[in-house]
């Protein structure tokens, strides 16, 4: 069983930047090296939208088109936290931010359906204003 919790959401303005933190926790001796994690955002009345994805074995990213170049996602490969990066936010970014993870090897197409991962987090309310 693994359980997550987010931290590092808030309020802030047009352009700021935040860091979100993912904190998996893990029954005891069980390593997180090859576990996949994500995050993903979800506006009240919209499906859920893949934001960024990063890789165990090897730490290869993945992003959305509309934060890539903007959002950074990483980790250490053998424990958490995962984090998320965001800079130069906009509005639009406005979200709950939620981690999500496997301990199973994805595709690349698979990270954006969210449909392969197996924990989630609560999410942290991530808002951007104008």
């Amino acid at each position: 069983q693994v359980q997550l919790g987010e931290s590092g959401g808030g309020l802030v303005q047009a352009g700021d930047s935040l860091r979100l933190s993912c904190v998996a926790s893990v029954a005891s001796g069980r390593s997180l090296s090859h576990f996949v994690f994500a995050w993903f955002r979800q506006v009240p009345g919209k499906e859920r939208e893949f934001v960024a994805g990063i890789s165990g074995v090897g730490g290869r990213t993945y992003y959305a088109d509309s934060v890539n170049g903007r959002f950074t996602i990483s980790r250490d490969t053998a424990r958490t936290p995962v984090y998320l990066q965001m800079n130069s936010l906009k509005p639009e970014d406005t979200a709950v931010y939620s981690c999500a993870t496997t301990p199973r090897y994805l595709d690349p197409r698979d990270y954006y359906t969210g449909q392969e991962f197996d924990y989630w987090g609560q999410g942290t309310q991530v808002t951007v204003s104008s």
